[in-house]
């Protein structure tokens, strides 16, 4: 009689703990649907495309249906024929250019201003920018791929393309940004049809996909830039005064369009409180979703308290 001998390769520890992790990753928030429910582990999510959603429906409502609740885009626009509003940066890339604006584009500019100064700056990037569907939809495939590497240029870029725009505007006395916006181009693409514009939008995405996570967003835009400098004065913000009970998962670092505003409230380090002051934590909210341990809450500025 043969016997047959069977030979077992054994896999070290750290290397199944290193694919259950890679898996993980690709798939955040897996863990807080078991423990919350499919529901609390999107409701920020689902709360952000339905601002999103809503307010482009607002503007196509005009142009496809000949319903004018708003006219104009995101840049500038009149809300029923009596609210104008005016993005600032539009509005300084007008100066700049030697145009003076209208009154309406000044005031409008001034209640914009006026309302992420006091809620957040970084609030339009997250809850109601249109940009950052494509942005989001290309870092969720990207996970999904298990894409990694790829070249980020330094966080400074977005401020010295800024002012590179606002000196553009200047020096060609035009309104520089708005020939490439991706938010202005996604907008006229939706209403005008396929051509330049969806190419720009599908530039946007393929960056982010293929060249740098996370980059146009975090690292690229300039408007993102300009919301985040109104956004150091923000009352909204996100605290993680349960920070006591995290368990290491990473997973809020997974899906955060700027994971490192996490750590120093997080892990205390160089600073004590848990409140999130980053200029650039967009207040998105995942976070919270797809953390198990209800580590994180939104709450305001003056909220400095740990459970």
């Amino acid at each position: 009689m043969s016997t047959v001998s069977q030979t077992h390769t054994a896999v070290p520890a750290t290397s199944v703990k290193g694919a259950a992790r890679a898996g993980v990753m690709a798939r955040p928030g897996a863990e807080a649907v078991q423990e919350k429910g499919w529901w609390r582990a999107h409701k920020w999510l689902l709360l952000r495309r339905a601002s999103q959603l809503g307010i482009l429906a607002l503007f196509l409502l005009g142009p496809w249906f000949g319903l004018w609740i708003v006219k104009g885009n995101l840049s500038s626009s009149l809300t029923l024929g009596v609210l104008p509003l005016t993005d600032p940066y539009l509005l300084l890339q007008s100066v700049a250019a030697g145009q003076w604006p209208y009154k309406e584009a000044v005031l409008g500019a001034g209640i914009v201003a006026a309302f992420y100064l006091l809620f957040g700056g970084r609030l339009f990037c997250s809850w109601v920018c249109p940009v950052n569907l494509v942005t989001d939809a290309a870092a969720w495939l990207r996970r999904r791929l298990g894409i990694k590497g790829g070249k980020v240029p330094s966080e400074y870029t977005r401020y010295w393309l800024l002012g590179l725009m606002l000196a553009a505007s200047a020096l060609t006395g035009s309104l520089a940004w708005e020939w490439v916006n991706p938010v202005s181009m996604l907008h006229r693409g939706l209403i005008f049809g396929f051509g330049l514009s969806w190419g720009i939008v599908l530039g946007v995405f393929v960056y982010d996909l293929l060249l740098a996570s996370r980059g146009w967003c975090g690292h690229v835009c300039p408007v993102g830039a300009f919301y985040g400098v109104l956004n150091k004065t923000a009352l909204i913000r996100v605290t993680a005064d349960k920070r006591a009970e995290c368990n290491d998962c990473m997973d809020c670092f997974a899906v955060c369009p700027e994971p490192q505003v996490i750590r120093p409230a997080l892990k205390a380090v160089a600073q004590d409180h848990p409140l999130i002051l980053d200029q650039d934590c967009t207040s998105c909210g995942r976070c919270i979703d797809v953390c198990s341990k209800d580590v994180f809450r939104l709450t305001t500025r003056f909220d400095r308290s740990e459970s």
